[in-house]
């Protein structure tokens, strides 16, 4: 896999979305090798169990979930880890909700829906701020 020469260590992504097909869409789109998907959680309240377990760096948010929303899942994650990096993945049609989850410290937004291209680029600018 990795090895090691000049490369920067492997981190953990989480991604977070009620919808199967967009968590499936993620984790085949991302191709940033050093980051690794350690989980995948369908709400909010799944996603703080399974951050606790898994200590990812890097978390994909929807914000529109049941259980537990994605702007109280940014406030939970944050409250455990506060060097987390959390890059929003919501429709633009709640843009209010996005800049909110921005406020309580989440590090970027992506609007749905989004290609491949725009999702990694995205990834890349949220890991060139870590």
């Amino acid at each position: 896999m990795d090895s090691g020469a000049g490369s920067k260590a492997s981190l953990k992504l989480m991604i977070v979305d009620d919808s199967n097909i967009i968590r499936r869409r993620i984790e085949r789109s991302q191709q940033i090798d050093r980051l690794e998907v350690v989980g995948a959680a369908s709400n909010g309240r799944a996603a703080v169990e399974m951050f606790r377990r898994t200590g990812p760096d890097v978390v994909t948010m929807d914000l529109t979930m049941p259980e537990m929303d994605g702007i109280e899942c940014v406030e939970e994650l944050i409250a455990i880890n506060p060097k987390v990096l959390i890059l929003v993945v919501s429709a633009l049609a709640d843009k209010a909700t996005a800049v909110e989850a921005i406020e309580k410290g989440a590090n970027g937004f992506l609007c749905k829906p989004f290609t491949d291209r725009q999702l990694n680029d995205a990834l890349e600018e949220l890991l060139s701020e870590a």
